[in-house]
Order: structure tokens, then sequence, then C-alpha cells
């Protein structure tokens, strides 16, 4: 096996233990504000407190565009958890009650409410959701009016404006108190947009797809999609009751796409999370193709076709290394940025990029939309599978993956990962065991009460046991929750 290929430099040492976000701010994590529904942060009282400085934040925003157009207005859409209905009715009073329209949209897909507030020319999106996360957790994240999301400070700024009390005499009254607009035709607009992105001579037809909606916001937008686009659809998981969102099912329990794909005989099977902002698929031997083999067809792709910006793609640091090695076989580069589609995206902006993303199947296909969006990016490997006519199981070949070994811990506590040098000490020794051919990265969840370890090298066995070692001296200091 060649050498282990080196990342590019990003500023990101080659080993990475990242503080939590929880340890810096009170409410924003890496995707918004997420915990267990009706417990705090994500409680009624201060949903309806978000509303307000978001809703402050917004105008203010507007105005300094330039973009004012009459009363400012916000959409709101959710997925279908249990707790949504509470949460959104919390929102909307706090949005309304700072003289700001709201636009409801019901369960939609989180890139359906960012595309629904770039179409109508609102002033920012809000969605709630708590992706993958079980139903007793839900979420609560922004995008500015172009649909993409809010900055590091933005979000600072209205967690400020929460706690501070600075906006309580901003009271509008009579008629300059905000109103609320259901929108009956955002699936309908989700549908043409999402469609838009597979081309116009082409059709699924022919093509026995499975699918797996998690009981979440994509249960009517993907299989209208994917049927109108000429599939064969088998549908599994699209019958939400507000409980059974990721229920052993979705993007998180694969194993139920790979059962379905087996027992009807699918050429590919599509896995939705909650929100529907990423993707996992499963190729036609029942075999699962993650983010990374994902991004790896793609970029490919765009490389031969010209298409992929300076031959860019933006990844994280936790994606496989493989990626550098076929990227650079085919003249193209790996940019890595922190944890996190909103780092990615971040870099994609900055650098005019348009293919991004993460192992988990966050996907950023920049060209036809402005956040991760689990049905087009599914909709972009339909496209090659098409027009090379070459099944899922020979396309993700292009991809020659390291051994890895994760361990995603539930903690009771986040301390500051500086504070457990015996920790410290034993990454680092299994550093210099890898000899520069591999690397270990430990980091807390910015969303969920979790640590993730992983460790990459070229001996399975050898990582796995230098996994297991690290994990147990981890809960050994900071306790396991059950």
């Amino acid at each position: 096996m060649s050498e282990l290929p080196k990342m590019p430099a990003v500023g990101i040492a080659p080993r990475i233990i990242e503080r939590s976000l929880e340890q810096q701010r009170k409410l924003f994590g890496t995707d918004g504000v997420r915990g267990t529904a009706n417990i705090e942060p994500v409680t009624a009282e201060t949903a309806l407190k978000l509303g307000r400085a978001a809703a402050h934040i917004f105008m203010q925003m507007s105005e300094k565009a330039g973009r004012a157009h009459g009363r400012p207005r916000v959409v709101i859409g959710k997925d279908t958890r249990l707790s949504g209905y509470m949460l959104e009715n919390a929102l909307a009073a706090g949005v309304m009650s700072l003289g700001v329209d709201v636009l409801l949209i019901g369960p939609l897909p989180s890139p359906g409410i960012a595309y629904i507030t770039r179409s109508l020319r609102a002033d920012a999106g809000i969605v709630l959701s708590a992706s993958h996360n079980p139903y007793e957790d839900n979420g609560i994240k922004f995008f500015r009016h172009d649909g993409y999301k809010l900055d590091d400070a933005i979000e600072q700024r209205i967690e400020q404006l929460v706690f501070s009390g600075e906006i309580e005499s901003i009271r509008p009254t009579a008629g300059n108190i905000g109103r609320a607009t259901r929108i009956d035709d955002a699936l309908g607009r989700y549908v043409e947009f999402a469609k838009a992105s597979f081309p116009r001579g082409r059709t699924l037809e022919q093509m026995r797809i499975a699918l797996d909606t998690a009981n979440g916001a994509a249960y009517k937008s993907s299989p209208c999609i994917l049927r109108e686009l000429g599939a064969d659809l088998i549908v599994a998981h699209n019958t939400p009751n507000g409980r059974n969102i990721n229920r052993d099912c979705g993007s998180t329990h694969p194993e139920a796409i790979q059962r379905l794909v087996k027992e009807t005989g699918a050429q590919i099977g599509i896995s939705h999370d909650g929100d529907a902002d990423r993707v996992i698929l499963c190729d036609e031997l029942g075999e699962l193709v993650d983010g990374d083999e994902i991004m790896a067809i793609a970029a490919l792709d765009l490389i031969k076709s010209g298409r992929l910006v300076n031959n860019t793609l933006v990844t994280t640091i936790m994606s496989n290394f493989g990626l550098n090695e076929t990227l650079t076989r085919n003249e193209g580069y790996v940019l890595r940025t922190k944890v996190g589609d909103r780092y990615v995206i971040e870099a994609m902006m900055k650098g005019a990029y348009n293919l991004g993303g993460e192992q988990s199947g966050h996907m950023i296909f920049r060209d036809f939309s402005t956040t991760g969006d689990g049905i087009v990016s599914a909709l972009q490997i339909l496209r090659i599978m098409v027009e090379t006519g070459k099944p899922l199981s020979e396309l993700k070949k292009c991809l020659i993956k390291y051994p890895q070994a994760q361990r995603n811990m539930r903690v009771r506590e986040k301390r500051p990962l500086e504070q457990m040098p015996e920790v410290t000490r034993l990454i680092e020794e299994t550093e210099r065991k890898l000899g520069g051919a591999g690397r270990v990265l430990l980091r807390y969840s910015g969303t969920e009460p979790k640590i993730r370890l992983l460790i990459e090298g070229r001996d399975n066995d050898s990582i796995n046991e230098q996994a297991d070692h690290i994990a147990g001296l981890i809960i050994e200091s900071i306790g396991e929750l059950n």
C-alpha cells in the first residue's frame, strides 16, 4: 500500500481535540439549538424568546442590506415530531410580537425550508428539527434570507438578546403586530425545485428504487419526486405519528434500507434522516454507500465533465484519507474543515467551490442548493448511474478506504479534554504506534451528550484494539450516560 497521503494545510493539526461548543455557549451548538423537548433550552418559553430575538436581528439585517419591502416575513417549517406543534406556536408568537409576519409551511425537509425561504423572498427561515435524534428531542435552527445557515457571530448576537432583556421594551401594538399565514403550496414548490436538479432529458424509468424516509420530514416529498421522475418505487417508514421519527429506521439505522433492497431487488436504496438534509445509499448488493463514497463518485464525475470548481472537494477532518488518494489520482484536491456541515458550507462559499459534504451523508451540491439536501444528493448519483449505465456497486469502487475505528459514547459530562491528561497521553502513544500512517480524532458532539473517537490506520485489528482502550479510559474519566 502506498504511503498515507497528507492533508492540505487548512489550519487544522493532524490530531484534533476540540472543546465542546456547549462549554462556550448557552444555547447554540454546531447545528442550532437542540435538546430534549420541553426541557431547557428547548422549551416554549425559550422558543418564544428566540423568536423575538431572531426577528429583531433579521429586521436589522434586512434594513442594513436594503431589502426593506414592507413588513418583514419569516418562514417556519418543521419535521414530524410531536413537540413541533408546541415549539411552532411559541416561535411564531415570539416572531409576531416584534411586528414580523410568519409564513407557516408545516412538515418539510430542512433544505426545502431553505429553498422556500428564498423562493418566497422571506427575510429568514426557521426549522424545527433534531435531525437524526430520537423523537423526544427537538431543535431550532435558522437560515438567512438567501437559504444559508447563520454564522457564529449572528447566533451569538441572538443568544445575547435572549438573555440580556435588551429588546423587552419593543412591543408593537394594534396593526403593527405580525400575522401568521399558512403556505399551502410549499410541498409542490420544493418537489419542482428538487426535480430540476435532474436533467430534463433523463428519467428514472426502468429504475427500481427502495426509499426509507425515517417517518420524517421527507415522507411526502421524496416519494413524490422519485415517482414523478418515473421510478418504480418501494417506500418504507413513511407513516409518521409524531413518535416514530428515526425509530429503527432512516440513515441512523441503515440495516432497514439494506433489508428492503434485498427483499425487493431494488437497484439502489435511499435512506434519509429525520429532516432529510442527509442521505445514506445502499447498492444493489445490499452494501452501504456512505457520504465519502457518494462524494468520491460525484467529484470524479464533475472532474471528468470539467464542472468541479478548481477540481476541489470540500469535506471535514472526519472523512476517510482515501478521498485524498482518489482525488489526487484524478488531478483533484481535498480541502478539509472542522466537523459540521456549516463549516463545509462556509469554506465552499469562501472559495466558490460547488461540491462538499460529510462522511455522515450531508452533501452540498451548491450548483443546486445552499445546504445539505438528501434527495438532491441522491438524484445526482442516480443521474450518474443512468448516464454511465453502471450499478452503484461498481461506481463506489473508485474510493479505496483506509480502515477506521469509530466509537461514539454517551457521557455524563463534557469535561474539557485537556483536563484528562491520561487520555491525552494514551492518544499520543497511539499516534506514535501509527508512525505517521494514521491519525486519532477526539471531539465532543455539538448536538448530543456524546464524545466521538475516530482512529484511522492501515491495520484494522490494531486500530480497533486502540479505540477500545481509549474509549474505556474516557468512560472511566467522565462516566457513561445510560
